[in-house]
């Protein structure tokens, strides 16, 4: 999934990079995995759901890179159920949280 993930994002040409903070980078996003949702019946799972977590980090604007995840993102068969813009004073950086899901049926 993070190979998918990262060759899904790779288009919008930042680094992309899985759960570590970039201490002294000015844009870069980072994904991670959110607790998952199985769907059972019969003791069995039927549906595995798979939540992330895009940030994206710039010193700009980060509407653009936001539509450029949002698209891509869609395009790979995930769903957007969550997005929200902070400005993060500390680091001087805007911050896109971006959240989707993905249902797979186990086969």
């Amino acid at each position: 999934m993070n190979k998918l993930i990262k060759d899904t994002l790779e288009p919008i040409n930042l680094p992309v990079v899985y759960q570590e903070e970039r201490q002294g980078e000015l844009e870069y996003i980072r994904f991670f995995y959110l607790p998952q949702v199985d769907f059972q019946a019969d003791d069995s799972e039927q549906y595995n759901t798979i939540y992330i977590q895009v940030d994206i980090f710039t010193p700009g604007n980060p509407n653009h890179y936001a539509k450029q995840a949002k698209q891509l993102m869609k395009e790979a068969g995930f769903k957007k159920n969550f997005d929200h813009e902070l400005y993060e004073e500390d680091t001087g950086l805007f911050h896109y949280v971006l959240r989707f899901y993905k249902i797979e049926e186990e086969g």
